[in-house]
């Protein structure tokens, strides 16, 4: 192959541009994948495997094992593309200025983020206590779940650790699940549940 520039004409490797395709070719196999795997989970399947994964990406299982060696570093793809998506609404300033005013922004930025999530963390949940991965997320996602409390509340709310614990309780995702799945109920009867459990607790 030549490229021409002015008077000059020099040889493009052939080997550089088969190089350059089979990466983007490798590179769209993969998303594909890890697009079917989330595609899996969202059609109600809360236990995937590499032949249901294989399936709905329409490749070979043996296709799924090169890119991935493991289930455990598909899920950890998927739970890097799902945190990118919800990273803004997670980092969004508050409007109120006062504790009592974000403490029911919180709320509803979590009925959003939970909502995302749901189907997400509910196969993980089936799941974390076969992975040592998905078990260490588990335990980061409560640990910022807390941290995201403690930014906000004061001391005094805080020192009291039966209210604390309370209000840990009502806003995590264990009880959005509930409420969601257990209790049958819309994303915004949930969310005025939960906002109904804050507001009783803190006095509001």
């Amino acid at each position: 192959m030549t490229e021409s520039a002015g008077n000059v004409t020099r040889l493009m490797p052939h080997g550089e541009d088969a190089v350059d395709g089979r990466r983007l070719r490798s590179e769209r196999s993969r998303a594909q994948i890890v697009a079917a795997m989330r595609a899996v989970i969202e059609g109600g399947d809360m236990d995937p495997n590499v032949t249901s994964v294989a399936r709905a990406a329409g490749v070979s299982i043996r296709t799924v094992f090169r890119h991935f060696e493991e289930l455990d570093s598909l899920y950890r793809e998927l739970n890097a593309q799902i945190e990118a998506e919800i990273l803004p609404m997670v980092m969004t300033q508050f409007e109120a200025r006062d504790w009592q005013g974000r403490a029911c922004e919180v709320v509803t930025r979590r009925a959003r983020i939970y909502e995302r999530l749901m189907l997400f963390k509910s196969a993980a949940h089936a799941r974390r206590f076969q992975s040592e991965y998905l078990m260490d997320a588990h335990r980061r996602f409560l640990i910022m779940e807390r941290a995201a409390l403690q930014a906000i509340l004061p001391a005094e709310i805080q020192s009291n650790k039966a209210l604390f614990a309370a209000l840990e309780m009502v806003t995590g995702f264990q009880s959005w699940q509930r409420l969601r799945h257990d209790q049958n109920l819309a994303p915004e009867d949930a969310e005025a549940a939960v906002r109904l459990a804050v507001e009783r607790l803190l006095g509001l």
